[in-house]
């Protein structure tokens, strides 16, 4: 069996859909405020770019990780990947002493990331 070739596209969709899923999973309407709370981090202001910046290019990782997976037809491999990375945002959060559920959104908002960059894959 050849190996696909990677689907660019569908990486680059990937990261983006999961980009604006965090928009819109950490707005303060929707789980942003309970974060905030959970996470000891003062709402108002600017978010820095720097963790922007760091956000986009861990996405952009993660959705190329996916993305050769799929090249390959390991799905499996590509799910490892997720749950491995929402496993050390999740650690990461209990040392920082995040409450329960800041961490769960931290949680959510990777492995939820993760399945969207397996859609976009499947999509196109």
């Amino acid at each position: 069996m050849e190996p696909e070739a990677l689907n660019l596209p569908a990486v680059a969709l990937g990261a983006i859909l999961a980009f604006v899923w965090g928009m819109i999973l950490y707005h303060p309407r929707v789980a942003g405020s309970a974060w905030a709370r959970g996470s000891g981090i003062e709402t108002g202001g600017a978010t820095p770019a720097a963790a922007i910046i760091l956000q986009a290019l861990g996405l952009i990782a993660l959705a190329l990780v996916v993305g050769m997976t799929a090249t390959i037809s390991y799905l499996g491999t590509a799910i490892l990947a997720i749950l491995a990375v929402a496993l050390m945002v999740v650690s990461s959060g209990a040392f920082q002493r995040k409450s329960g559920g800041a961490m769960a959104i931290d949680g959510l908002y990777a492995v939820i990331a993760g399945a969207l960059m397996i859609l976009a894959q499947a999509v196109l």
